[in-house]
């Protein structure tokens, strides 16, 4: 009887034990030891970013399905996302709305010249801030943050008035020579990066590079500028980015001749059609809704494209210059 009752009471225990153990397996395999582990933890994950992945993508969406329909299908309320009839009808009229050969090219050689000048003159500038011991250091730093803090809009007219009497209006040039001095787009924020950069580089490479005689210029030309190859990535891509998609700067110093895309884009509407001379009725006409969808989708296409193959070089290089700190 009490062999009987032990092996019992062994049975239950083995079961108890089984079951815990299967419990347990259970628990990990849907939560997993951390976050990243588990199947529910990657489901919820995996919803989150689609989520997320919607909200940024759908405006993107939108755009391209918009630019595909017809007269038709954009009058038809019912008719939202997935066109009846495809025509690239409009992005031909956008096409050649924009004269988007030459539009392209004025955008490109402003945005490209621009961010080179600006990758190069920020980071040297970042440089001699972060490592070099200069008078008033700490006053120059200071001033590059108030440049950063004053709105462009302030001093727009001051620098309408020194372009126009140095004969600069409706050239490059406008925005070369302050990028050159730097004071182009963004360039305080740019400085900032470079410098926090440099800060977080060991004094050590320095020293031995002193010690074998050294210049300033020779040290950062080839010891320092190619250890901030992802740093002058993430600024050359900002850079771009916000050279391309400028609008403010070019409508007050460019003139018809010399344009870029987004200037293209605002005089698209009296390209089309000439004889609507009311913005309202600009705004609210359906039928080139279409053509305007396909223009700022040609508009957006070179800058997305270049990101698809530098994303990964792009990200590398935020977390390296501390700029996610």
């Amino acid at each position: 009887m009490k062999e009987e009752l032990w092996f019992d009471r062994a049975k239950n225990n083995v079961r108890d034990l089984l079951w815990r153990r299967e419990s347990q397996k259970l628990k990990a395999l849907l939560m997993g030891r951390n976050l990243s582990d588990g199947l529910l933890a990657k489901l919820i994950i995996y919803v989150l970013l689609s989520i997320v992945a919607y909200l940024y993508l759908q405006p993107l969406l939108y755009m391209i399905t918009t630019m595909l329909k017809t007269v038709s299908d954009l009058l038809d309320p019912s008719v939202k996302w997935i066109p009846r009839v495809v025509t690239w009808e409009n992005l031909t009229k956008a096409y050649e709305g924009l004269q988007y050969p030459e539009a392209l090219r004025n955008t490109a050689v402003i945005a490209l010249t621009c961010s080179l000048v600006q990758v190069l003159i920020c980071s040297m500038t970042g440089y001699a801030l972060a490592r070099l011991a200069i008078p008033f250091k700490g006053l120059f730093t200071a001033l590059v943050l108030l440049t950063f803090l004053i709105p462009p809009q302030v001093i727009i007219i001051p620098l309408y008035v020194i372009f126009s009497k140095l004969g600069l209006l409706n050239s490059l040039f406008v925005f070369l020579v302050p990028a050159i001095f730097g004071q182009g787009l963004k360039g305080a924020l740019f400085i900032l990066i470079f410098r926090q950069f440099f800060k977080s580089q060991p004094p050590s490479l320095e020293e031995a590079a002193k010690l074998d005689g050294a210049s300033a210029a020779r040290l950062y030309f080839r010891i320092m500028l190619p250890l901030a190859q992802s740093a002058c990535l993430v600024v050359f891509l900002f850079s771009f980015i916000w050279y391309w998609n400028m609008y403010y700067e070019p409508s007050m110093f460019l003139a018809k001749g010399f344009t870029p895309l987004s200037i293209r884009l605002d005089n698209l509407e009296e390209v089309l059609n000439p004889s609507l001379l009311s913005s309202q009725e600009s705004v609210n006409n359906p039928v080139t809704e279409g053509t305007k969808m396909a223009a700022a989708f040609l508009i957006i296409f070179p800058p997305m494209l270049i990101f698809m193959f530098l994303q990964r070089w792009f990200i590398t290089g935020i977390e390296r210059t501390g700029i996610v700190e």
